[in-house]
C-alpha cells in the first residue's frame, strides 16, 4: 500500500473527499515528524511506536574493493510494533 492507496482508503471509509483525506494524512505525518525531531516518541495505541535512536560510528567494507570505510554516527527512526499488530502478523 502506498500513500495514494492510503488516501483513497481513508476518503472512502470516512466518506470525505480525497483532498481532505490527503490534507489530514499530510498533517498527521508532519506532526509525527516534528515530534520525533524534538526527540519525542510517537505512540499509536494498538499499532506501535516510533522513536529516534542514535547509531554509533562503525567500520564497514566496500564490497567491490574490500576497502575499510568509516561510517559516521547518525540518527535513525526505529519502529516497534504494538501487541495488537504483532498478534495479527502471527
Amino acid at each position: 500500500m502506498n500513500k495514494n492507496d492510503l488516501i483513497e482508503t481513508i476518503a472512502g471509509s470516512a466518506m470525505i473527499s480525497k483532498a481532505a483525506a490527503e490534507r489530514g494524512l499530510n498533517e498527521m505525518l508532519s506532526m509525527m515528524s516534528s515530534a520525533m525531531e524534538d526527540g519525542d516518541r510517537v505512540t499509536l495505541a494498538g499499532f506501535g511506536s516510533f522513536s529516534v535512536v542514535d547509531r554509533a560510528p562503525r567500520v564497514g567494507r566496500n564490497p567491490k574493493t574490500g576497502e575499510v570505510v568509516p561510517i559516521p554516527p547518525r540518527k535513525a527512526v526505529k519502529f516497534r510494533p504494538g501487541k495488537h499488530l504483532s498478534r495479527k502478523m502471527q
